[in-house]
């Protein structure tokens, strides 16, 4: 098994760098996984360098009208993205299957590694490490000032909030059955960034809840997240949330999944946008130092 393996990377590696292939001082060729890449890339003006993307590159919607798709980030085929001939693949650690991974990492290409992280420090970290990647250190630097600027104004504006909100993320509502975001994940930091807090915190990861769990949370707000082509569900169709303080009010927050949860350049913008729709009339919308 480990011969055939060693074996196939042979081959792709063959298929990934031709004969008489010259080194390049920066890469022309970038294979980018990864929405969050996909959104750096194209905000510091790169895009002509990307020669390929995956599904989750949702932002800026030319990404995936206009580049050869390698498909979802999970499912990669090292066939399929090394016969792009790519000199340089930027992949979020979540890529896989792992053994995709680790052809992809034997073929004699470029690979850089990006790893998921939910905080300001992993995010702006991840701008300079992509940023250097294409050679564009300095405008990266810039962006990541400009990421740390935004959550700083943020912070301010919620310091003086006493009576915090508490929010409810449901990442799927099927036949009633409630799956929540617990500590440990995306949903679970952008609410305490956007200054409220996770009623299903205590828990770690994403969890199916029954109606009673999560009448019993009393959360103030619901929050979910949309899709390209997915229908929105009413939450408050469950008589358990109905019942909730959220219920009561109708207090449904949507936002679209990568523009909340993909952690990139304009997650400051996100959470500002959350932060102002719990807190209206508190936070401002906008932030005129910051834009």
């Amino acid at each position: 098994m480990r011969l055939s393996a060693i074996a196939t990377a042979a081959v792709l590696c063959a298929v990934a760098a031709p004969a008489g292939a010259q080194a390049v001082a920066e890469p022309q060729r970038v294979i980018a996984i990864g929405g969050a890449i996909t959104e750096i890339l194209y905000a510091l003006g790169e895009e002509d360098r990307v020669v390929a993307v995956d599904t989750t590159s949702l932002y800026p919607p030319q990404a995936l009208a206009e580049k050869p798709n390698v498909g979802y980030m999970r499912q990669l085929s090292a066939e399929g993205v090394l016969s792009l001939s790519p000199d340089l693949i930027l992949m979020d650690d979540g890529a896989g299957p792992q053994q995709a991974v680790d052809l992809i990492d034997a073929a004699g290409v470029a690979v850089q590694h990006m790893p998921t992280g939910y905080t300001v420090a992993e995010l702006t970290g991840k701008v300079r490490t992509v940023s250097a990647a294409v050679g564009k250190a300095e405008a990266g630097e810039t962006m990541a000032g400009t990421i740390d600027a935004g959550f700083e104004a943020l912070a301010a504006d919620l310091a003086g909030i006493e009576d915090r909100k508490r929010v409810l993320f449901i990442l799927s509502l099927v036949d009633g059955r409630i799956n929540a975001a617990g500590s440990g994940t995306g949903a679970d930091a952008v609410i305490r960034l956007a200054g409220a807090e996770n009623v299903f915190g205590d828990v770690e990861g994403y969890k199916i809840l029954s109606s009673e769990a999560v009448a019993a949370l009393e959360p103030d707000a619901i929050l979910m997240v949309t899709r390209p082509g997915l229908e929105a569900v009413d939450p408050l169709t469950v008589p358990g949330l109905a019942a909730t303080p959220a219920g009561q009010t109708g207090t449904v927050i949507r936002m679209d999944a990568l523009h909340l949860l993909g952690f990139g350049p304009r997650t400051p913008d996100a959470l500002r946008e959350l932060a102002a729709t719990l807190y209206p009339g508190i936070v401002p919308a906008r932030t005129a130092d910051v834009r």
